[in-house]
């Protein structure tokens, strides 16, 4: 005879590139009764959630949503719904996620022009419009923050060029939503899509996406159907929008969990949230190079809610990560690409970005590399 038991799950200090701590509040959410997709009072909950959203990107857009899926599911539908076969898109590439758009936007049958920089580097203004000037492009995507490498791309001034040349700007936000600015309508950007695991604190399976006018016009004006039935965003905005016509039965606790967790965030202000990763991002730094650790990302382009510190010489990348987790309960995560084995990668977002973990994890480190 078999014999059940409750699962049991042990809590973990997640200080790795996601998911984050969550916070109780937000796992309260959670556990509220759940309601009809199209219940009334989910419906609201709906447009508050959009409000949320709309704070956290710091936008006005309209089509403001949390898609049902995880943040490769905002990826996919960032991309799927503004490349056509045939379409010319730039791709920029500095780690991991910007070979995953590649892979997505050729399957969908774009013509790929694909700009590579070093895994933990940037582009410039300069480099994205030297690739402009070759011939025209539909959609220039790059990501704000590269998770596999801990850099921030810059972009300021990235939007006003690609339009100039008549393209669409789509920009991966996975990681810096909730941890760094944003600023979807200050900076023009088009298409930003995130996920609701690493800075904003809820658990993953949520992608809000923003999209503004031009790039709707550009969906609106599309000559063939979109290729993902499931991601169209001309068949989720009924569901989203105004009408609230069935589209998908919406992951209804998953969505409670978000809305507490845009409470939160508002609560503590924008940024005042900006200045908490900040300051706990470069307490670990200062912490870390103390200890003769190098980073890998330099000082100007490096994202402050997830630091990647070369494995010094002597150490195994997995000895070292396993200790963490058995003798002090922390998780951390090691790299991936071109960069695995060489790095260690360190999260500090949304409700992990605090003091006492930054403090228990130097400490851990001081005492397992004898530093």
């Amino acid at each position: 005879m078999s014999t059940t038991s409750r699962l049991q799950i042990p809590e973990r200090l997640l200080l790795g590139p996601g998911p984050s701590m969550v916070h109780p509040r937000v796992y309260a959410a959670l556990g509220q009764p759940v309601l009809g997709h199209l219940d009334p009072q989910f419906i609201a909950l709906m447009s508050e959630i959009q409000d949320g959203l709309r704070y956290v990107f710091q936008t006005q857009n309209q089509m403001t949503i949390p898609v049902s899926g995880t943040g490769s599911a905002g990826m996919e539908c960032a991309l799927c719904n503004f490349i056509e076969p045939g379409d010319s898109v730039i791709v920029g590439v500095i780690g991991y996620f910007g070979t995953r758009m590649v892979d997505m936007a050729g399957r969908y049958g774009a013509t790929v022009r694909r700009l590579d920089k070093p895994w933990g580097d940037v582009f410039t203004l300069e480099e994205i419009e030297a690739e402009l000037k070759k011939g025209p492009a539909k959609l220039v995507a790059l990501v704000h923050a590269e998770t596999s490498t801990g850099a921030l791309q810059p972009l300021e001034g990235m939007a006003d060029l690609v339009h100039r040349y008549g393209a669409l700007l789509i920009t991966d936000c996975v990681t810096s939503l909730g941890g760094v600015p944003v600023k979807v309508d200050e900076r023009g950007i088009d298409v930003a899509f995130s996920g609701t695991q690493k800075c904003i604190g809820a658990p993953p399976g949520l992608a809000p996406i923003t999209v503004s006018e031009r790039a709707r016009e550009v969906l609106r004006n599309r000559k063939t159907p979109v290729g993902s039935w499931y991601l169209d965003l001309t068949a989720i905005e009924k569901y989203w929008g105004n009408a609230r016509t069935y589209h998908h039965t919406a992951p209804i606790s998953m969505n409670y969990g978000l809305y507490e967790a845009l409470q939160l965030v508002r609560e503590e202000g924008l940024e005042a949230r900006f200045a908490r990763h900040r300051r706990h991002a470069e307490m670990l730094w200062a912490g870390l190079e103390d200890m003769d650790l190098a980073l890998h990302v330099p000082p100007a382009h490096r994202l402050p809610c997830l630091t990647t510190v070369r494995i010094p010489e002597g150490f195994s990348d997995t000895e070292v990560r396993g200790r963490l987790l058995r003798e002090y309960n922390i998780e951390i995560s090691g790299g991936f690409g071109e960069l695995a084995g060489k790095i260690w990668r360190i999260g500090l977002m949304g409700y992990s970005s605090r003091q006492e973990n930054v403090e228990l994890l130097l400490s851990a480190l001081k005492t397992i590399l004898g530093r």
